[in-house]
């Protein structure tokens, strides 16, 4: 007879190790992640539901304590702290949605899972969520292959999982024998910087000069509409967009750009468009970072600051004739952000990030992958910016 402990040790260890080889940062290692619910409907009790949903995530997030310890420059037992923090949302919904019963039942609570940890509040923390897989399995097939892998991994909670299993993974061959990169926008060229954490808080006119001197050397002939990183033009100010203005006459040049939009409340995190004749404020993010960023009990504390969260505003914006869905760090990790801008059928997808904070870690490869993973399979162009 096998000791107690056996099957719930082996889903325990079969959880993390697909939470860490589908969040590895590879794009095609994605659909790991649908074994997931396979493991979790298994689980013969709500504890051991508990621990393989924990082991899941935490995997996933591995990177997440030493990014936080590198990001507050604090040793990395806070790093640790908000690791676990972050881990209650995903755990909680999928043992309290957690059943004895079996077949269709458990599809069902599953599926309710799956929305929970899609949409705030529970989707704010919603990292990890395997339904990024149907951009690898479904490339092109948009809402029709997003309802696919819905279906796909509602099914891994029934008996009829072996066939749901097979299917998915014949899809997933198919996909990495023939997978295509998404296509870059025409007249469109994202630049990577390697600022460190310097960017967005060095706002000297050196500063500022050399990043239009790197715009010029790096542009390609082609290139209408060039992106920098986020906050890449630091506190937005009268001052900085004078600036950029004059930087850029005689260029037929716009630059979108991350930047900070301050007052006495707080704080935007925004991209801003900026071209020899004119600038706006192009888009307000709608996810800023939680804790770091995001600190909603400062209000209730009668403090203010903070960067604000714009939850459903703005999923696309204009640029030109071109319908552009923004994606600012923390938003091309969760599912929401990205999904509300596809409802609004947009032209290309733009995605940036500073995250100087990541180095050592797979955070920035897992923020590439899911991107490219939601612009395939919406058959969007995609173009990126990072500052490592």
């Amino acid at each position: 007879m096998r000791p107690n402990w056996l099957q719930p040790f082996a889903l325990v260890l079969a959880s993390a190790t697909i939470g860490y080889i589908g969040w590895s940062g590879q794009v095609l290692a994605l659909p790991a992640a649908i074994a997931f619910p396979a493991l979790w409907s298994l689980a013969r009790s709500r504890r051991t539901a508990s621990v393989v949903s924990a082991a899941y995530f935490l995997a996933a997030s591995r990177g997440l304590p030493q990014g936080v310890a590198a990001f507050y420059q604090s040793d990395i037992w806070l790093g640790l702290i908000l690791w676990l923090v972050a881990s209650t949302g995903f755990v909680f919904v999928h043992v309290a949605l957690w059943s004895r019963h079996s077949g269709g039942w458990k599809a069902l609570r599953y599926t309710i899972a799956m929305v929970l940890i899609s949409l705030p509040p529970f989707g704010i923390v919603g990292w990890a969520h395997p339904i990024t897989a149907a951009g690898i399995l479904f490339p092109g097939w948009g809402w029709i292959g997003l309802a696919a892998v819905t279906a796909g991994l509602a099914t891994m909670t029934t008996r009829y999982r072996p066939a749901a299993a097979m299917t998915l993974i014949g899809f997933w061959l198919w996909s990495a024998a023939f997978w295509t990169t998404p296509e870059i926008g025409r007249h469109w060229q994202g630049v990577d910087l390697q600022l460190g954490n310097s960017l967005g808080r060095d706002n000297s006119l050196a500063r500022h000069s050399d990043l239009v001197a790197t715009l010029r050397l790096q542009r390609r002939p082609d290139a209408g509409n060039m992106l920098l990183p986020e906050s890449a033009l630091g506190f937005w100010t009268p001052s900085v967009e004078r600036l950029w203005r004059q930087q850029l006459a005689g260029a037929d040049l716009s630059v979108i750009a991350g930047a900070a939009v301050v007052d006495q409340e707080g704080y935007d995190n925004v991209l801003v468009r900026v071209s020899a004749s004119d600038s706006e404020i192009l888009y307000r993010e709608r996810m800023p970072v939680p804790g770091s960023m995001w600190q909603p009990w400062l209000p209730l504390i009668g403090r203010s600051g903070g960067g604000r969260a714009n939850f459903f505003a703005n999923p696309i914006v204009s640029v030109g004739d071109r319908r552009v869905a923004p994606l600012i760090c923390y938003e091309q990790l969760i599912i929401w952000p990205v999904l509300q801008s596809m409802l609004h059928g947009p032209d290309l997808i733009i995605a940036v990030g500073n995250d100087w904070w990541t180095k050592g870690t797979s955070i920035i490869a897992i923020q590439r992958a899911s991107t490219q993973a939601w612009a395939r399979l919406f058959d969007k162009p995609l173009i990126m910016s990072f500052n490592t």
